[in-house]
């Protein structure tokens, strides 16, 4: 069944709107999908990407911030509040995330649920430690997962953590934006 498109919201102020990043990370997933996947996208936020998988078995969110997990909601994507994939007891075949990747200071860091979208800690790897670490608990054997990241939190950094953790990490596709940052899609694959 299709899923409604996003709709206006009283909570989207408070939701990060798509953005080129949003726009590749939804290329690749559409690329990547196939009919029989159970899709998981974590750090759902107003629900653009899993609102246009269709052509998957069935698509869920998760999102930390309440205003995102209405928004996505209200788009048809059925959600779960909560910390990256804490709590989630169903496994998926793909799973897709555009984390905060944002390098931030404490001095920067300002206090309202945008920032969840945003700060990815010091390095910009913080949250993306954090979901590698928890990703084996929500993927199938043999599952894969699509992470975006960019040039400002460190293609080699990153691509070291996932191999350390024992996955298996490639990139399917960048793209320059705007002030010379790139963008990048990798792909990571279970092994274990």
């Amino acid at each position: 069944m299709p899923r409604s498109p996003i709709c206006s919201s009283p909570d989207f102020d408070q939701v990060y709107q798509p953005a080129e990043d949003t726009f590749l990370l939804l290329r690749a997933a559409e690329k990547e999908v196939t009919p029989d996947d159970r899709v998981l996208e974590i750090g759902v936020g107003s629900g653009y990407i899993s609102s246009r998988l269709v052509s998957c078995r069935m698509v869920a969110g998760t999102d930390i911030n309440p205003h995102a997990v209405r928004t996505a909601y209200h788009a048809g994507v059925p959600m779960v509040r909560t910390d990256l994939c804490a709590g989630i007891r169903q496994v998926f075949d793909l799973v897709i995330f555009n984390p905060p990747y944002l390098p931030t200071n404490p001095e920067e860091r300002v206090d309202d649920w945008l920032e969840y979208a945003l700060d990815g800690g010091e390095n910009g790897r913080e949250v993306i430690i954090r979901f590698i670490a928890c990703l084996s608990e929500v993927l199938v054997p043999g599952g894969r997962a699509l992470l975006l990241i960019s040039s400002l939190t460190g293609i080699k950094e990153t691509s070291a953590l996932i191999l350390a953790a024992g996955w298996h990490g490639e990139m399917v596709c960048q793209e320059q934006v705007e002030g010379g940052e790139t963008l990048f899609i990798l792909r990571m694959i279970r092994n274990f």
